[in-house]
């Protein structure tokens, strides 16, 4: 198909939304649909070779930048990228945008709407509802099963039979495929050897940065390696680690996905010390409803796992693939990692599993069940 993807993410970004949405336009590709892509802003400087680095793709596609000032919040984007994408012949408009979704699936346009939280604000709900009623819509992709059951909670209905697809977050696993030793990968990044423990990810209140700092202080001959924040949050936790002392956390910064499997392999437990509230980059909070990339790419390296014991959490990972810890809990969280650390057989098989369960959760055959009878 002719696909017509619209988002309001900002590319090139380092945002998880925006590297899920370059995900997901390279699975479509793969499953040899035509694409292309529509997002605000200015065309950027960055040629191809960066973005695909940047975002660990293969292939080039299509991407149309519309300006699009912040005072007319995305209504003018709406209504340029779903005309531009008529014009283009579309057959299916891929969106995640509400006031795109509305536009669409009112002018009888094919639409899917992708889903990763509920329809916050004044107008959300109402754009959502609009959605709802327009000819053109064919299916919601819900990142998780409580966000459905929250959205029919949420405006007392229940779906129709195939009209929900829950879609969690993916990964290509043939990033992961014929993934060295964790002593080999850390000879390659030039670190020592010695037991690492790994978080990926960006540094925003409630990821988790505490418990990293923590145990880091309680466990000194274990390196802490830490992948991702922006260069303010960088800045503060290095900050805060010089302050206590701790010479055994090594904050790398921003990494292109490129090489992004790489760091993860290096570590031999790979931990998500989700706090009891988790804030995305607008400062809200989704500990309900979140559905981190990085599960899918903890489970692709084939790591042991660490993470909180939020609910949420549960859709993906579970006891034979991960050791559930109370959210917060400093003690609870070392004495499980010194545990962990001095059980190989333990983190062999933890990491064994994990990379089994990981097949289920390609980007590919996320976009196939995403699109399935459609049309």
């Amino acid at each position: 198909m002719r696909i017509a993807c619209i988002s309001a993410s900002q590319v090139p970004s380092r945002a998880a939304n925006s590297i899920q949405v370059m995900k997901v336009c390279q699975a479509l590709i793969d499953l040899g649909h035509e694409i292309s892509l529509w997002v605000p802003g200015n065309t950027p400087e960055e040629d191809w070779d960066t973005l695909l680095a940047h975002y660990g793709l293969r292939d080039t596609f299509p991407i149309h930048w519309l300006t699009a000032p912040l005072r007319l919040r995305r209504y003018d984007f709406a209504l340029r990228a779903v005309q531009q994408a008529h014009y283009w012949e579309a057959e299916l408009f891929y969106v995640w945008p509400y006031q795109v979704a509305a536009l669409a699936s009112n002018l009888g346009r094919p639409t899917v709407l992708e889903m990763h939280d509920r329809p916050m604000g004044r107008l959300g709900p109402t754009l959502f509802r609009a959605f709802l009623k327009g000819s053109g819509a064919l299916r919601i992709l819900p990142t998780t099963r409580v966000l459905a059951g929250m959205l029919e909670e949420q405006f007392q209905t229940t779906f129709p039979p195939g009209f929900v697809s829950i879609s969690p977050n993916g990964v290509d696993l043939s990033r992961y495929a014929d993934f060295p030793s964790a002593q080999k990968l850390r000879a390659e990044l030039g670190l020592r050897e010695s037991l690492t423990v790994g978080y990926t990810g960006h540094l925003y209140a409630g990821r988790g940065m505490e418990m990293v700092v923590a145990l880091a202080g309680r466990n000194p001959d274990v390196e802490f390696l830490v992948a991702g924040g922006e260069p303010n949050d960088v800045d503060r936790w290095q900050a805060v680690i010089a302050a206590e002392n701790i010479r055994n956390v090594f904050l790398l910064g921003f990494v292109p996905n490129q090489r992004l499997p790489g760091i993860q392999g290096a570590c031999d437990i790979l931990i998500m010390p989700h706090a009891r509230q988790v804030r995305d980059s607008s400062g809200t909070d989704i500990a309900a409803v979140t559905n981190p990339m990085k599960s899918f790419e903890y489970l692709a390296a084939g790591r042991a796992i660490m993470a909180s014991d939020l609910p949420i959490l549960h859709e993906v990972l579970h006891d034979g693939n991960a050791v559930f810890l109370p959210p917060e809990d400093v003690d609870n969280w070392d004495a499980a990692l010194k545990a962990l650390l001095k059980d190989p057989e333990r983190r062999e098989a933890l990491g064994r599993r994990a990379k089994e369960d990981a097949r289920q959760y390609t980007w590919l055959e996320r976009e196939r069940r995403a699109l399935e009878d459609l049309l």
